[in-house]
């Protein structure tokens, strides 16, 4: 459905911290993902926080984002290259942002609410923009709002003023979203008591995308690693298994894709393990490159663990796109993931943070290369039904459309 085709869509206000600067942006979009389908269903603006780089207003996909400044340009660095829970631990003056960020998007939201009356806001993440929703329709500048919780807000932030705001700002919303089973046994112990609660996963594009190669051959020994580096996505694990895997594989080699705060510390763990010559810090890239990589490796290594703030993974999307191109997979264990991974979850998750769990699961897959290649194949039949864009974006359209009509 075109936008020209539906002139009489409701207004979706969306308010979100991690979001694309700009096409092909290695950050995390799935955010993005979602606007783009749910335009399909609403006329969708995005308010979201600026970066070094990036357009202030744009059109990106059909979507209409606008990005507000809270600092200087060059001090915008709260949210990007890591998220904002990770710079908050490891900058603690980053926490001078804070007020700006909050209280800037919070007026870009309400100067749009007063010029077009949206009809739903959709809120990404409890803190701070749940917060921010809560406040404003409080003080009648907003309309309803239904939150999605990702993970890092949920699991993190678990401070009694923290965990005290997010219980409000679940009561009070008209719905509330978690990626995982997980999550929403972890919003239920926190206390959180949202009028509908649903667990619905960000989803990945399995028909355009992320789809199988048959004429691609898979490079013998290559892992892969996809994701931020931070401590939550479990790397120096994985960099701790490489011995033991090499030990039965010296062929084996570990290609690490992203960036992230932690990346001179893990070149040093990396160095500090012989490893020079077997792992590579490829840096980021964009969601276009991902595909033939995931075609090409004889698997790819999700090591999530809980870091020490509590933050952890709700559902890493990179998971869904690896089963997407039939790649095998080894991860760390997980009520979501295993959701994911139904009755094949003993063959492929291990427990967090277990080097050496990791590096027999890892070594099964490279001495059995058939039998992994024939479970990927399950899997990504499996993760069609789940995980596929076309059943996630109904789900939220379905949620987010109930809620308007209340």
């Amino acid at each position: 459905m075109s936008e020209a085709q539906a002139p009489g869509r409701p207004l979706l206000l969306v308010l979100a911290s991690t979001y694309p600067r700009w096409a092909d942006d290695p950050e995390p979009g799935f955010v993005h993902e979602l606007c783009r389908r749910l335009n399909q269903v609403f006329e969708v603006v995005v308010v979201c926080p600026h970066a070094p780089g990036a357009r202030v207003r744009e059109r990106l996909d059909g979507v209409e984002v606008l990005r507000y400044r809270y600092a200087p340009e060059a001090l915008e660095t709260l949210v990007h290259g890591g998220g904002m829970i990770t710079h908050l631990r490891r900058s603690p003056w980053k926490w001078l942002l804070v007020p700006g960020f909050v209280l800037g998007q919070g007026w870009a939201a309400a100067r749009l609410a007063r010029r077009r009356r949206p009809a739903l806001v959709h809120a990404h993440w409890l803190l701070p923009q749940g917060l921010m929703a809560w406040a404003l329709r409080a003080l009648g500048l907003l309309p309803r709002y239904v939150i999605t919780s990702h993970g890092a807000d949920l699991y993190g932030l678990r401070a009694a003023p923290a965990q005290a705001l997010k219980r409000r700002v679940a009561r009070d919303c008209a719905a509330m979203s978690v990626v995982s089973s997980g999550m929403r046994d972890e919003a239920a112990s926190a206390g959180l008591r949202p009028p509908r609660l649903e667990v619905i996963p960000m989803g990945a594009d399995l028909r355009g995308r992320f789809t199988p190669d048959p004429a691609q051959a898979r490079e013998p020994g290559l892992i892969l690693f996809v994701g931020r580096l931070v401590e939550k996505k479990g790397l120096r694990h994985l960099l701790d298994a490489m011995p033991l895997v090499l030990r039965a594989h010296p062929e084996a080699r570990l290609r690490i894709v992203g960036f992230g705060p932690l990346e001179s510390q893990l070149r040093a763990q990396a160095a500090s393990l012989g490893l020079q010559q077997r792992v590579e810090f490829a840096g980021a890239m964009a969601q276009a490159q991902l595909p033939p990589l995931l075609r090409s490796a004889s698997l790819l290594v999700a090591p999530s663990v809980r870091a020490a703030s509590g933050d952890q993974e709700g559902l890493p999307v990179v998971l869904m796109e690896a089963l997407g191109c039939a790649c095998p997979v080894v991860a760390s264990e997980s009520p979501g993931v295993a959701e994911l991974f139904g009755e094949e979850s003993g063959s492929c998750l291990v427990p967090a943070g277990d080097a050496q769990a990791l590096a027999h699961a890892m070594l099964r897959v490279l001495e059995q290369p058939g039998p992994a290649r024939e479970r990927a194949l399950r899997l990504r039949e499996r993760a069609l039904c789940l995980v596929d864009w076309d059943p996630i974006g109904a789900a939220y359209a379905a949620l987010l459309r109930e809620a308007c009509e209340a």
